[in-house]
């Protein structure tokens, strides 16, 4: 019987996300792809340090420590297959199970999300996540300088989401774009009973929550955060959109232009995601970010 992953959550990960190869990274974009080849090889058996994502996916690998498959984790990199050695062998010394990957030596990897089914990709290289979120794959462009805590909540996973262009399409930012935010007010009042339609990061939300309603003696648990510009009267339709997708999220912060940064220092999540490059820049002083380049805010800055 063939293996299947099909009804887990799917993470799929650059290796610059998962470890902390900026130094390695550095030959290759000053020198070719042999010397960096050549640098992985002459380091196989040097642990490589971690990366920005990996506390995340620690915490979400300990999902399986009761036997019960729930979570896989891919290796998703342009790294070609000698350096993915290293990869592996980092992982393994650092405790993370992870059983496969994928290495396309320079090439956008983003064409085997749909044969992984991935809920999430996560990479530091900001053309291969435009395409993953062209092809309808939740994605994010990660800041490996970004503030990291690992050893906080470890028995729960903590993500946050922006709303407008990540959980939800970017329909009312571009009334707020075009018209200010008078408009944008006058036309979530005015549409507050009609669900907002889906944005990118959907299905990751949909996957967390099947986490978390999962039942039986799962070793882990997940709490999501919505932190978003919107304050009242917006924030009904937000509200709603999520009722009506039968989905909730355990907080909300409607924060009405507020600086996101302390706020999130508060919730301390494993990772929050934003369209807007302000609100990124301002979380990952404090916790580890990605940015989603997806909506209306990114094609004008484009």
């Amino acid at each position: 019987m063939p293996v299947s992953i099909d009804g887990k959550l799917v993470v799929a990960i650059s290796s610059r996300a998962l470890f902390d190869f900026e130094e390695e990274n550095s030959v290759f974009e000053t020198d070719d792809d042999r010397a960096y080849m050549k640098l992985q090889l002459d380091r196989i058996d040097v642990p490589a340090k971690e990366g920005v994502a990996f506390p995340l996916v620690k915490k979400l690998l300990a999902f399986n420590a009761d036997g019960e498959h729930r979570v896989e984790v891919v290796i998703l990199s342009r790294n070609d297959p000698v350096s993915g050695l290293r990869v592996f062998r980092s992982a393994e010394k650092a405790g993370l199970r992870l059983e496969r990957g994928v290495f396309t030596r320079g090439r956008n990897p983003y064409r085997y999300l749909d044969a992984l089914k991935a809920n999430l990709f996560l990479s530091a290289n900001e053309a291969d996540v435009t395409s993953a979120l062209e092809a309808g794959f939740p994605s994010a462009r990660v800041y490996p300088e970004s503030a990291r805590e690992g050893e906080r909540h470890r028995d729960e996973v903590r993500i946050a989401f922006d709303g407008d262009a990540v959980l939800f399409s970017d329909e009312a930012e571009r009334v707020y774009q075009r018209d200010g935010l008078d408009a944008f007010q006058a036309h979530e009042i005015r549409h507050a009973h009609r669900p907002l339609p889906p944005g990118p990061f959907k299905p990751l939300l949909e996957a967390l929550h099947r986490l978390q309603t999962a039942g039986g003696n799962v070793p882990m648990r997940v709490r999501t955060a919505l932190v978003t510009a919107r304050s009242s009267p917006a924030h009904e339709r937000a509200v709603r959109t999520l009722m009506d997708w039968n989905i909730q999220v355990d907080e909300a912060l409607f924060l009405g232009g507020l600086d996101k940064g302390e706020f999130l220092r508060a919730f301390e999540p494993d990772f929050f995601f934003d369209d807007q490059h302000g609100h990124i820049e301002s979380a990952r002083q404090h916790v580890a970010a990605g940015h989603v380049p997806f909506g209306i805010a990114n094609r004008k800055s484009s």
